[in-house]
């Protein structure tokens, strides 16, 4: 029996970062992420449908610049993942697998997002007076 301790299977250390593969763990983190903002959405609703007390102080809270930048993430992170699910489920379907489809379809994903994103943080700014 030998003394060395190797790893059981190949680690994020030995691979090479390839552009599918970021965009996959992307989609995984984004998806975390979703979450943590649908719990504060979760929150503004019950705040909102509790009284004027409780709203104000939620209000209080989603206007400080931090969560503003939060809540900007959020919504980067909504599309992104939006576009990555739809993008898993053509390949759920069997479709895209060959290296340049994915590749376009990862590229098409990244530029919907930013579109999407763009699109969405500007409405928001317009609406709240700034406030996005």
């Amino acid at each position: 029996m030998s003394t060395r301790t190797r790893p059981l299977s190949p680690h994020l250390q030995v691979y090479r970062p390839m552009y599918t593969m970021v965009l996959s763990i992307s989609h995984r983190i984004t998806g975390v992420f979703q979450s943590v903002g649908l719990l504060l959405l979760a929150w503004w609703l019950v705040a909102a449908a509790s009284g004027p007390d409780a709203y104000a102080s939620a209000a209080r809270l989603f206007s400080n610049p931090l969560v503003k930048l939060l809540l900007a993430g959020w919504a980067v992170a909504f599309w992104y993942h939006f576009f990555a699910g739809i993008r898993h489920l053509v390949w759920d379907a069997g479709y895209g697998f060959d290296k340049p489809a994915a590749r376009r379809s990862g590229q098409a994903v990244v530029v919907a997002t930013a579109l999407a994103s763009l699109f969405t943080l500007a409405l928001a700014w317009r609406h709240l007076g700034g406030a996005a």
